[in-house]
């Protein structure tokens, strides 16, 4: 894990810019589509990730679209990369992991919290029958909703917002995914998570772990799964 004395994106920046002058993106699609299939094969596949219609998302899904023009050459490699104000998007294997794990079905009305780049709306927009996904910075959800609307992703609702207080109006969620690290599990969107729902979210702050939390008859069931380095989750109501 990065040492916390130097910002996750820093450091990324710092070695895609040495390794720069022998990237080369793909000139083509199917160029493009080879990379991803080798993305799906090498890292999604033999990390154990086997729900098939996460990896058909994961193959369909351009995510070199999703990223600065500067940083596609980089789009399928095996890190997070920059996506600007200090925001990354993920590890091709945390997010078909994330995915994996909300056991997505068809019917499924999801709420993300941390748009960035708007590549992981866009792969649980392959899978689900809504997606409304909230942005702190205004500039990352305006560019992530243009590049969603351009691709035809017209079950992809992007709002600017502050995601500790979740989108109420839309609420009950069937599925919550927390693409930001909190301290602590906001309860704003425990109130927001539906019957039967599931919510999965890294938490905390010098160690962060990957957390399953699903909602049942008996209440809030609770599952730490692997540990993780996401950047802090912002704008934490004030008490």
């Amino acid at each position: 894990m990065a040492h916390r004395s130097i910002r996750p994106a820093a450091l990324l920046s710092l070695v895609l810019a040495a390794c720069a002058a022998s990237a080369s993106p793909p000139q083509t699609d199917a160029e493009w589509a080879a990379r991803r299939a080798r993305m799906v094969d090498t890292q999604i596949r033999l990390r154990g990730v086997t729900d098939e219609r996460v990896v058909r998302a994961m193959l369909k899904v351009p995510r070199h679209l999703f990223m600065p023009e500067e940083r596609r050459a980089y789009a399928y490699e095996d890190h997070p990369t920059p996506i600007g104000f200090g925001q990354t998007i993920s590890q091709p294997f945390i997010v078909a992991y994330m995915t994996e794990a909300l056991r997505l079905a068809p019917t499924d009305r999801v709420l993300e919290i941390g748009t960035g780049s708007g590549y992981q709306a866009a792969v649980l927009g392959e899978l689900a029958r809504d997606v409304y996904s909230m942005e702190i910075i205004s500039e990352l959800a305006d560019r992530a909703r243009t590049t969603l609307e351009s691709l035809g992703y017209k079950n992809v609702h992007v709002r600017a917002g502050n995601g500790y207080l979740g989108w109420p109006e839309a609420a009950p969620f069937d599925k919550i995914i927390v693409t930001a690290a909190p301290d602590d599990v906001p309860k704003a969107l425990l109130d927001q998570l539906g019957p039967n729902g599931t919510m999965i979210v890294p938490v905390g702050v010098m160690e962060q772990m990957m957390t399953v939390i699903r909602r049942t008859p008996r209440g809030l069931v609770q599952r730490e799964t692997i540990p993780v380095l996401f950047v802090p989750m912002t704008g934490k109501p004030k008490k």
